[in-house]
């Protein structure tokens, strides 16, 4: 693929620290409705440390990187996408663990758990163009 490099037209203004611990916060939420484990949900986290997992989980959010507010914002973008898809919270919920012929027959936490974050990427917008965005 191919980027042409330019001005861009609409700049994306950056994660300010309110919003990240907003999103820390709600993506604690999240996991808790997803039934991670502590490894897995360190591991979409971009491998965070367990004792930093556990503080967040105690509601002491500290500084948080770039990166992991670009990661959190994906999370959330997926958990927005699944509430689209599905009315009933409960089946996004369980959706994710479920093997799916998109994903070779991989779950889409399965998806996640490669850690990359170009893999939550892909599945925010895979989940972006099922729902027609």
């Amino acid at each position: 693929m191919e980027l042409h490099r330019g001005t861009p037209t609409a700049a994306t203004p950056p994660i300010t620290d309110d919003e990240a611990a907003a999103l820390a916060r709600s993506t604690v939420n999240l996991f808790q409705a997803w039934e991670l484990s502590d490894a897995e949900s360190c591991t979409l986290l971009g491998g965070i440390a367990k004792r930093t997992w556990a503080r967040w989980k105690d509601g002491q959010i500290g500084r948080i990187e770039r990166d992991l507010r670009l990661r959190l914002a994906l999370l959330i973008g997926i958990h927005k996408g699944l509430r689209h898809m599905f009315r009933e919270p409960g089946r996004g919920y369980a959706w994710i663990r479920k093997p799916n012929a998109a994903f070779e027959g991989l779950s889409a936490l399965d998806v996640m758990l490669r850690g990359e974050m170009t893999d939550l990427l892909a599945l925010r917008d895979w989940l972006n163009a099922e729902r027609g965005v």
